[in-house]
């Protein structure tokens, strides 16, 4: 019997690298994502009029807007960021909907990495915006003994992002399997349509939160 990691069965060991259904799922959405967008950015190059470029110019406003809102000010490595997770989480919906198959952020595992990575860019951005020293400082306002909560609070809000999408996405495949179980494969189309919408607003809530919290760290001490 193959071991489980967060319920998810392990593939293979790659040395003492865990292999999981849910690695091979993300890293299968990541390279779909990578192959899309090298033509879609080909496409904006050769035929910037195209019907892709129109959509690829679409994608980037939205980003673009969304972090600017939660900035106040452009911000091009956020736009980058955000705009990965979006197009990942997104993604990992649109592929949930195929049979068979369970998209990545239906797993713990996935969720929390995602929201480790959001932990470890809001101190980042912050300090390549402030500098270490002006970041740091806003942990110990407006007295140093808050300096515990405001860590309790950065760690809080990382599970909050993790468990959010793990338990929307999940409730949602969760729901429509069962039905497809209960009432065949037809019936439940309008249900897989609502589970791919509830996907994609995962991944605009997320993405804005994640957007916010790194925004707000950007812009520590600019009142000072």
């Amino acid at each position: 019997m193959k071991p489980d990691i967060f319920q998810d069965q392990v593939l293979l060991w790659l040395g003492p690298i865990p292999v999981t259904i849910t690695m091979l799922t993300s890293a299968v959405v990541s390279l779909l994502l990578i192959g899309v967008g090298a033509l879609l950015a080909r496409s904006l190059e050769r035929r910037p009029v195209s019907g892709a470029a129109s959509l690829a110019r679409l994608a980037y406003g939205f980003i673009h807007d969304l972090v600017e809102q939660a900035v106040g000010r452009a911000s091009p490595a956020l736009e980058v960021f955000a705009g990965s997770l979006f197009s990942f989480i997104a993604a990992a919906a649109v592929f949930g909907q195929l049979p068979g198959v369970s998209a990545p952020t239906a797993n713990l595992a996935a969720t929390s990495a995602l929201a480790i990575l959001v932990f470890l860019a809001v101190p980042i951005a912050g300090i390549r915006a402030r500098g270490v020293t002006q970041y740091l400082k806003h942990y110990l306002r407006p007295n140093p003994l808050l300096l515990p909560l405001h860590v309790i609070s950065e760690a809080s809000r990382t599970l909050a992002l993790a468990l959010r999408l793990f338990g929307n996405m999940m409730s949602g495949h969760l729901v429509v399997a069962l039905i497809v179980a209960l009432a065949g494969l037809f019936v439940p189309v309008p249900l897989m349509a609502l589970d791919l919408l509830i996907g994609f607003l995962q991944a605009y809530i997320f993405t804005v939160l994640a957007s916010v919290y790194i925004g707000a760290a950007i812009r520590v001490g600019e009142g000072d």
